[in-house]
């Protein structure tokens, strides 16, 4: 599960930056193409901020969805899972969206 060490490095990477401020609040961006699940990130945050001035705060994570343009049909078009067709059938996109995976904003006290 690569979800709890993406969670450790979200939990040290927010620390470093706030030092002994309490913080109350992290917004996280996770794309649906990004490969990390919402929901384990959202499981392991208490275990890893514990102990840590992210310690009791709430975790708020924005899921973005997967956009693409067809090179072939040049239409955007929405990717419902990670395998990337166009629905004209064509593989041939560019990803526009959708493989995020960032920290967005963080409140303290």
């Amino acid at each position: 599960m690569h979800e709890l060490a993406i969670t450790e490095s979200l939990v040290r990477a927010v620390s470093e930056r706030v030092g002994d401020a309490k913080v109350t609040c992290v917004r996280l961006a996770i794309g649906r193409l990004s490969g990390v699940v919402p929901d384990a990130v959202l499981f392991c945050f208490d275990v890893c901020s514990a102990g840590t001035p992210l310690e009791g705060a709430r975790l708020e994570v924005e899921e973005i969805r997967a956009r693409a343009f067809c090179r072939d049909c040049r239409q955007e078009t929405d990717l419902e899972d990670s395998i990337a067709l166009c629905t004209c059938g064509s593989a041939n996109l560019e990803l526009l969206s959708g493989q995020e995976l960032k920290i967005k904003e963080v409140e303290v006290a």
